[in-house]
């Protein structure tokens, strides 16, 4: 028999939504009388599937759930709070105590973990501390949207799991057209879209990816959705696809069916220079092995990442990209002028096309093009789009000091 000591009755919960998950009828009673004794409004459920019911017909501050249910777990319940709420507090409940479950449980984003013989004596306590930072979290958010900044990703590994797997499901290829220096259109970069609101950006996908160890999921799904579009892209045109360091140590990669075995002579595969190699084993014999189905290697944000020659010594690549941030307002900065000229007369040294990327004024076009940039990338061409279509971009406009592209660097391209 549970008893209730006089020290919990102190405790106001009044105004606190709960959800309290338990099969042991009796058990749930007292806590459910404790919590309502406080002022909290509190609702039962015996198993998961209750529990899942109520969270798609109410919103709660916390989730009060025990670890073991019939045909479920506390950590399944705590998976289905957060794909209904971003910022509802769940404390974990067991009979029988585990650290490693414990540890696992606060890992993956309870607020507290109790012991249930022992748990009435802290029940209010640990319930208006949850349900007090819920609404912290909350209002956290709207403090954030209300100054133009806002935050909606979640907060713990779970929600933040269960984001990345809407992400996923909900994927989408957008097109931006890469071109050369007469207007012509060389090819083109797969980037990532999603429909999932808290994670809305390609770099929030792969920054979750990499909390989570799923990056391999992302690259399959990109692949994938590449390869079934690459044939309604013009048969003389490259894809670049994004390929993130650690997918070069994804077995699937190598016998990538949709994209690299009936593409491969078509496809780029750019490897960002904001991710160490270090992981890797041996990035040059992945780079060979990816090389034999054909593709090209390209080294993407150079300039913005590591600043050390190890990733581009490994890598070896046919084609370089660089960052926007260098790019950005070139006409109008001698220093940075002068630094991209050196790299681009390096690269071309080295047999390497240079591609200029993030490129919105003709000032910046300009410029990269009198620094002898191969191809060109940018808003001011055209916005990524859905389909493989590019407008005419402005004239190509030479001052008549800049010096000419040589013979060797055309040779290079």
């Amino acid at each position: 028999m549970i008893v209730e000591p006089v020290a919990s009755r102190m405790q106001s919960l009044t105004g606190v939504q709960v959800l309290i998950v338990e099969d042991e009828a009796e058990v749930r009673r007292v806590f459910a009388r404790l919590l309502e004794s406080a002022g909290a409004s509190v609702t039962e459920a015996g198993d998961a599937i209750s529990a899942l019911t109520a969270l798609l017909q109410s919103e709660f501050d916390v989730v009060v759930t025990d670890v073991g249910l019939p045909g479920a777990d506390g950590l399944s319940v705590l998976r289905s709070v957060r794909e209904n709420s971003l910022d509802t507090s769940c404390i974990i409940l067991t009979g029988r105590p585990e650290v490693r479950t414990a540890v696992e449980a606060l890992r993956l984003g309870a607020f507290d973990y109790l012991n249930k013989a022992e748990a009435v004596a802290s029940m209010r306590r640990t319930v208006a501390r949850a349900a007090t930072l819920a609404r912290l979290a909350r209002l956290k958010r709207e403090a954030q949207s209300s100054t133009g900044r806002p935050s909606t990703e979640p907060g713990d590994l779970i929600g933040l799991d269960v984001a990345l797997t809407r992400a996923i499901h909900s994927l989408w290829m957008a097109y931006q057209p890469i071109v050369r220096p007469d207007g012509s259109t060389y090819g083109y970069e797969a980037l990532m879209r999603s429909q999932e609101s808290t994670l809305p950006s390609p770099g929030a996908i792969l920054s979750a990816a990499e909390r989570l160890g799923r990056t391999f999921d992302v690259g399959r799904k990109t692949r994938c959705l590449v390869g079934n579009e690459m044939p309604a892209l013009d048969a003389a045109a490259t894809c670049f696809v994004n390929l993130h360091p650690r997918d070069m140590g994804d077995p699937q990669l190598y016998a990538d069916q949709p994209l690299l075995e009936r593409f491969g002579q078509r496809v780029v595969l750019e490897v960002t220079e904001r991710e160490s190699l270090d992981r890797l084993p041996n990035p040059r014999t992945a780079v060979a092995t990816l090389r034999e189905s054909g593709c090209r290697i390209a080294v993407d944000d150079l300039g913005a990442g590591y600043a050390g020659l190890t990733a581009f010594a490994q890598l070896e690549p046919d084609i370089v990209k660089i960052d926007m941030s260098l790019v950005r307002d070139i006409d109008r900065d001698g220093r940075r002028a002068q630094i991209l000229g050196s790299i681009v007369a390096l690269c071309h040294d080295l047999g390497v096309t240079v591609v200029a990327e993030g490129i919105e004024t003709v000032g910046e076009r300009d410029a990269v093009l009198r620094l002898g940039c191969d191809l060109f990338q940018g808003y001011l061409f055209a916005r990524p789009a859905v389909s493989f279509t590019i407008p005419s971009w402005p004239p190509v406009t030479i001052p008549p000091q800049a010096p000419l592209v040589t013979q060797r660097h055309r040779a290079a391209r």
